[in-house]
């Protein structure tokens, strides 16, 4: 009988507290996510390319996150079990009046917060699952180019744990409620609470927090967005201080304006229940303002993380791309031991092209001269008359400082380039450099003993490197149709080639070398200091192998024959696993976060309301003793839901929206980065708005429960 009777109270706790039993699924749900994370196909992928970096987020940063999301959760199960007991307080009280002792119906109490806890826990696991699986195909979809294959993300490991966080904070939170509970009366529980009266203040009172409310918001947007990184980050600590009291103001003083508006509009306020749903809407936000501002700040985190998220996951897609890379592996070591390795019969399939490149910086001159065997001067000042009229030469600045970004004018980036790297350039014969524009396809290089190539690392400036070359091509063609020489080496003319294409020089796109000057293998010989160079052996996986195996697993087979041999060397698919390991530790900690925040706040404005309107549904009763039929009283509710979420939402909006901005001015370098991310940006939107209508609907539904009660006690 004892189980019998939980069974019945948890299966009616459940129908009729939609809101309680949605957030114990939503818990179980995230819980499952970020536990099952080892499981995703692209974590799979990264074990066996960065596998150090992979096990650190997986032994340290995502059990921090899971102790966080722990930590959120067991508030979010403590409000929603405040709410259920709440609305069972007259039914505890009945028991403890028939004789129930209050040790047998703790227990009671705790069965069925284990019952619903373990159909939590099956529903909760079945959508966490099916949520993980969706993460990992869309993930390898968008980072993955088609090289990871997929298998089922479902962990045991996550299962488990998962159960244990649940029961853990489910129990807690019983027990610390439970306590409570009984230490109140038995009248108290029958009969409730005297609720307290709130003092909503004067007009002028109300106008006033409302101003000062929008001045603190408004300082600390500008301090955001004007001073992000001023004295080291903080100011921008004050920035979030100035915008938590901002929202508390704003949100308290709104409040005393919808008692304004209710009563200013005449001819509305005898129509249906207009006036009686702006006051209860405006002491739902004097009771709650503190919760609803809490719940606007986690929305303003939501949009900020999943922005940044998404955008993090799209940018980054384009530097996952193969690029200007041409070879697929580089190594280094003895010659001879390298040639003779590379050269076996078991590395044959693997090894197409193979060249040995070597670069180094040019000599330094003699002890206390200050010049350099270079002289830039005339190439310089053909770079500075392409500057935009309203940029300055920045060596004509006191700062003398250079930064580089695909945004910069071409001959800006230019500048910067030969400013930073003039004193000891590197060298690149042209020999090498000929080898590989043939690996990749292109017309070899040929060069004069006069002549030179200005190279770029096309990775370095990326996006702008079009520019660059188009610019430069123009100042090599007319310097050699006057016969005008831009450089000389040690007192030598030298004639720039234009038209050269750029490519990596090596396999890996963490270059050391960012710009070189591509010459003959004599000159090479002569100026080159020898104690500044470095040998790559460098060669790319034959097509035929590429065709019959895929170029990943080609990529990924030779890289465990390489092993053993004791070499140092990069692959591509090195390369692409560290750039993808830092998208996957970004994206998916933000996006994450992000949606944890919103289910709280979500979940924190259900509750909230819930619990003001059981304070406050006797007033129904009148309505209904007055003449107010079912149907006003069921439009007002949906309005107050209604407004009772967009409230903190809107506000949310504005304060996410300024700092998105500022991430974008101070954080991300590029526009057109930001504008790849607007497609996947859409989709987040899209599903938060999912998430607050479901909340909404849930609550709404819940609220015109209550009202349903209502009607029939006054029938019967």
């Amino acid at each position: 009988m004892f189980f019998n009777l939980a069974w019945r109270n948890a299966k009616r706790s459940r129908n009729e507290n939609l809101i309680y039993f949605l957030t114990m699924v939503t818990a179980v749900a995230s819980f499952y996510i970020i536990l099952s994370l080892g499981q995703q196909d692209v974590i799979r992928f990264l074990r066996e390319l960065e596998s150090s970096a992979v096990e650190k987020l997986l032994t340290t940063v995502m059990p921090m996150v899971y102790l966080c999301a722990l930590l959120f959760i067991f508030f979010l199960v403590v409000f929603a079990n405040k709410y259920q007991l709440e609305c069972r307080s007259r039914e505890l009280g009945l028991y403890l009046m028939f004789g129930m002792k209050k040790k047998r119906l703790f227990f009671q109490l705790m069965m069925e917060g284990f019952i619903t806890s373990l159909l939590a826990l099956f529903g909760g696991i079945i959508c966490g699952s099916f949520l993980s699986e969706i993460i990992s195909l869309a993930t390898a979809r968008l980072v993955g180019q088609g090289i990871i294959t997929h298998q089922s993300s479902f962990s045991i490991g996550a299962v488990i744990w998962t159960t244990i966080g649940l029961l853990l904070i489910q129990a807690l939170s019983l027990f610390i409620l439970g306590g409570k509970t009984f230490k109140r009366e038995v009248h108290q529980l029958l009969y409730g609470e005297m609720v307290k009266k709130q003092n909503t203040g004067t007009a002028s009172g109300g106008l006033f927090t409302l101003l000062v409310g929008v001045i603190l918001l408004a300082v600390a947007y500008w301090v955001a967005l004007k001073h992000f990184f001023a004295a080291g980050g903080a100011m921008l600590f004050v920035a979030v201080l100035f915008g938590i009291a901002g929202t508390l103001l704003f949100i308290r003083g709104l409040a005393r304006l919808l008692s304004l508006f209710a009563g200013s509009i005449k001819n509305k306020s005898t129509k249906g229940l207009y006036t009686f749903t702006l006051r209860q809407l405006q002491e739902n936000v004097v009771c709650k303002y503190v919760s609803i501002s809490v719940a606007s700040l986690l929305m303003m985190f939501t949009i900020m993380l999943i922005a940044d998220g998404s955008s993090s996951i799209m940018t980054y897609r384009k530097n996952l791309s193969r690029g200007s890379s041409v070879y697929d592996f580089t190594v280094m070591g003895d010659d001879m031991m390298v040639e003779q390795y590379l050269s076996s019969e078991k590395m044959k399939p693997y090894v197409a092209h193979l060249n040995r490149m070597e670069t180094g910086k040019i000599k330094k001159p003699e002890a206390g001269s200050i010049n350099s065997f270079v002289d830039w001067s005339k190439f310089r000042a053909e770079i500075v008359q392409h500057l935009p009229s309203d940029v300055v030469d920045p060596a004509t600045q006191d700062t003398g400082s250079y930064t580089m970004a695909p945004d910069n004018p071409p001959a800006l980036n230019i500048l910067g380039i030969i400013d930073t790297g003039s004193y000891t350039p590197y060298l690149v014969p042209a020999s090498t450099y000929s080898r590989l524009l043939e690996a990749s396809g292109e017309t070899p290089l040929i060069l004069g003993e006069d002549e030179a190539v200005f190279y770029i690392n096309p990775d370095f400036i990326g996006s702008a490197q079009e520019d660059e070359s188009s610019m430069l091509d123009e100042i090599f063609s007319k310097a050699k149709s006057t016969n005008t020489p831009l450089l000389s080496i040690d007192g030598k003319p030298f004639f720039f080639t234009s038209s050269v294409t750029m490519k990596g020089l090596t396999a890996d796109k963490n270059i050391r070398v960012t710009s070189a000057l591509i010459v003959s293998d004599e000159v090479f010989e002569k100026y080159v200091d020898q104690d500044t160079c470095m040998v790559y052996w460098h060669f790319c996986i034959p097509g035929e192998t590429a065709n019959e195996k895929g170029l990943m697993k080609s990529i990924m087979d030779a890289n465990h024959l390489l092993k053993p041999s004791g070499f140092v060397y990069e692959s591509y698919l090195n390369n692409f696993g560290r750039q993808l390991f830092y998208v996957i530790a970004g994206s998916y900690t933000s996006l994450y976060m992000g949606f944890m925040f919103l289910i709280i706040a979500c979940a924190l404005l259900s509750l909230q309301f819930l619990t003001q309107m059981q304070a406050t549904k006797e007033r129904y009763l009148t309505l209904s003793m007055l003449g107010a039929n079912h149907k006003q009283m069921k439009k007002s509710i949906n309005k107050q839901v209604l407004w009772y979420f967009l409230l903190p939402l809107l506000l949310a909006c504005i304060s996410g929206s300024v700092g998105l901005f500022a991430m974008q001015k101070h954080l991300h370098s590029s526009q057109a980065a930001i504008v790849q991310s607007y497609p996947l940006m859409f989709i987040m939107a899209g599903s938060v708005i999912v998430v607050l209508v479901i909340y909404a609907v849930a609550v709404a539904q819940t609220a015109n429960r209550e009202i349903g009660k209502l009607k029939w006690k006054i029938n019967s």
